[in-house]
């Protein structure tokens, strides 16, 4: 084993070297081998282009997305606890949301900051979908179409941006004056701030690479798509092939039909999970969805194989990812696809948030989720914060501070688990539509 992990880490090194010539030149590659399957005309062809192409650049990808945790992991972990140590969590939290310095910026802010360019006219849409047409909320599901492959997913998303009075300019703008009172006192300890810069640009150097990797194997996911679709398209077999394995799919292009023979029954497996409530939150042990889903007693918000549940209580606590007091109504959404129903100014509180969140982001005044990280998406927002799981027509106010959500309002208002804009696990049971109590 030994062995077998020292190779592993001199590759990760290796790798994490070449990450930003890999970023830089990922989606150009991506560009020319998505037209060339679309070119190739023999299904055999097809399959000889998986093996010397396509699968390489998927691989190399993959190795990209796992050189960028194994060599930033150490900033990634360290910093947060130590910049808080030296500056306090409430500053510590404000210097490391954003992370936009010029063009240097997180990829995963991208969308939302090149739609309000598109809005302006500084770039076209052809350039905003070769940029972000692959990030989504089913970015790395193959069988789930890309936005770019959505003729009306522009103009959705412009009209997003005006149901909300505050811009991602806005915000960001307000991100980096926070910063800027933040860096100006503690420039009055100059060893201290020195000390603190130095942590904010190894963290911000992790962060962006892994950012960038995360995107360009999204972008790697949207190519392994293309192909399959190729693929169903040369064989005539369409979306039959997404429930076949690789060798299958493979077995198939060179003319071996035989696999094909097991896709009803797939097919009915998958119909019958479909068919499912949405899995809890938080599974602890052994989990049947479908025996869960027979009981009419189930928490939609947590299970335990050993049935040790804490009851629920009025105040619901967790991981703060950044600083900051927002007031307003909540608003439960359970999938990114109601998104829209998030009006401005009010408390999202989902299970967890991903990239395709990100364009309503504008619109809330804090986010609280579930399950996620100090590192996850709303973090990069401003250093606002959330609080409860409650029905669309409570009016919580939420305090958090960069470590503990905490929360404070008139009768029984509660708090959540809260991150600047995110989150952390909290075992508490959603109130029912119409329920404006938090617990």
């Amino acid at each position: 084993m030994v062995p077998v992990f020292v190779t592993t880490m001199r590759r990760a090194r290796r790798n994490h070297k070449r990450l930003p010539e890999f970023v830089a030149v990922a989606p150009g590659r991506c560009d020319e081998l998505r037209a060339e399957i679309q070119r190739i005309d023999d299904a055999s062809a097809l399959a000889g282009a998986w093996l010397s192409q396509i699968q390489p650049f998927f691989l190399e990808a993959s190795d990209m997305l796992a050189a960028s945790g194994t060599g930033g992991a150490r900033a990634l972990l360290a910093v947060p606890n130590k910049l808080a140590a030296l500056a306090g969590e409430a500053d510590a939290a404000i210097l490391l949301s954003g992370q936009v310095a010029g063009d240097a910026q997180l990829a995963s802010l991208g969308p939302l900051t090149g739609l309000a360019q598109l809005a302006c006219g500084d770039i076209d849409r052809a350039s905003f979908t070769r940029l972000y047409g692959h990030r989504g909320s089913h970015e790395i599901e193959v069988s789930v179409p890309r936005p770019a492959e959505d003729p009306d997913w522009i103009d959705r998303q412009l009209a997003g941006l005006q149901d909300t009075s505050r811009s991602a300019e806005d915000l960001l703008a307000s991100q980096e004056t926070a910063r800027r009172a933040v860096w100006d006192r503690l420039g009055q300890q100059p060893r201290k701030a020195a000390a603190a810069r130095a942590m904010v640009t190894r963290w911000a150097q992790a962060v962006r690479g892994r950012e960038g990797a995360r995107s360009e194997l999204a972008r790697a996911f949207w190519l392994l798509r293309a192909w399959l679709v190729r693929a169903g398209e040369l064989t005539g077999h369409g979306g039959d092939l997404f429930f076949l394995s690789l060798p299958e799919i493979l077995d198939v292009l060179h003319r071996d039909e035989s696999p094909l023979s097991a896709v009803p029954g797939r097919k009915a497996t998958y119909d019958t999970y479909c068919a499912l409530p949405p899995y809890p939150a938080l599974i602890r042990g052994r989990f049947d969805p479908v025996r869960w889903a027979a009981d009419s007693n189930r928490r939609a918000d947590y299970y335990d194989e050993r049935g040790m549940i804490a009851s629920a209580d009025d105040t619901v606590s967790g991981l703060a990812g950044a600083s900051g007091v927002a007031e307003g109504v909540a608003r439960v959404i359970s999938q990114v696809e109601d998104a829209g129903q998030l009006g401005d100014g009010e408390i999202l509180v989902t299970t967890v948030t991903n990239i395709g969140w990100t364009p309503v982001f504008p619109r809330a005044a804090a986010v609280v989720t579930d399950v996620g990280a100090p590192l996850s998406l709303p973090r990069s927002w401003r250093a606002s914060s959330a609080s409860p799981p409650s029905s669309a027509a409570a009016t919580p106010r939420c305090n958090c501070t960069a470590a503990t959500g905490s929360e404070s309002t008139a009768g029984k208002a509660p708090s959540r688990s809260c991150t600047g804009r995110e989150k952390g696990p909290a075992p508490a049971r959603r109130p029912q539509s119409g329920q404006a109590r938090l617990a």
